[in-house]
């Protein structure tokens, strides 16, 4: 090896290191109680506390619930989330249609609102709609995302007009044309913009913060932010409770990982 690669293969192992070492200690504090995780010298091995952390977390903050809660919004809103998305960048990347640009630079632009403009707003609507508290507030404003769109249009443009012509020239109607011959192309991208939507949502603070009202309908966010008591707080717990956060979005990533990364070079090349 040259000098330069073990330059490189060192740099690139630190950087590992160091990107890889607050999740491996936010392992092992989930196994400590508060006053272990604030001792000095810290605890470098796992300990014992790792059930009753768990326990205290199910059973006195009702964090199941908040799971629950999660992986039925974030699943709901990623699966109806990628079909309108990819739905409007299959119209956007391969129908001509009377101000397509237009609606398109307004998509565009929307992209550059932080969330906090339209957050008073949603939460305006969700008051008249009789929806706060509800799965239908979390869900229904995160199904038309920009971004998602705008991925989507992107993709799909790499889509071979000849493709849905030869389609069409069999007898397939747009519907069949969409769903049996464009989605199973485009299967990288959607596996990216399913990341994405399920990141976004699982994540999601503020807004659920504002629209959810009882500690049975909150969601893991908003849960662990509940876990900070104003005199004193139960690391453990606290800490556990984020590592539970971690785990699905994980598991998510290294199913998905290899169409993400094709995902996200999907459009990037023009044939």
């Amino acid at each position: 090896m040259t000098r330069l690669s073990v330059f490189l293969t060192t740099f690139i192992a630190l950087g590992a290191v160091i990107m890889v070492a607050p999740f491996v200690w936010l392992v092992i504090a989930t196994t400590h109680t508060t006053g272990e995780i604030f001792s000095t010298p810290p605890h470098l091995l796992p300990g014992t506390a790792f059930w009753d952390n768990l326990s205290g977390l199910f059973t006195e903050n009702r964090f199941g619930d908040a799971i629950r809660n999660s992986v039925v919004v974030s699943a709901t809103s990623t699966v109806l989330g990628v079909f309108i998305c990819s739905a409007a960048g299959y119209a956007f990347a391969k129908f001509d249609f009377p101000g397509r640009t237009l609606i398109f630079g307004v998509i565009l632009a929307s992209m550059t609102l932080p969330s906090q403009v339209t957050l008073v707003p949603l939460f305006q609507i969700m008051v008249s709609a009789g929806w706060l508290n509800s799965y239908p507030a979390l869900i229904l404003p995160n199904l038309a995302v920009p971004f998602g769109i705008f991925l989507m249009r992107q993709a799909m443009q790499g889509v071979p007009d000849e493709l849905l012509q030869a389609a069409r020239i069999d007898g397939a109607g747009e519907a069949r044309v969409f769903f049996q011959v464009v989605l199973p192309v485009m299967r990288p991208a959607l596996s990216a913009l399913a990341i994405f939507l399920f990141l976004g949502q699982w994540n999601d603070f503020v807004y659920p913060l504002t629209v959810l009202r009882t500690a049975d309908a909150y969601t893991v966010p908003v849960a662990l932010a509940s876990l900070q008591g104003v005199s004193s707080t139960d690391y453990g717990q606290l800490l556990t409770g984020t590592f539970l956060s971690v785990v699905p979005v994980l598991i998510l990533f290294l199913f998905l990982q290899r169409q993400f990364v094709a995902g996200l070079l999907a459009g990037s090349v023009k044939q």
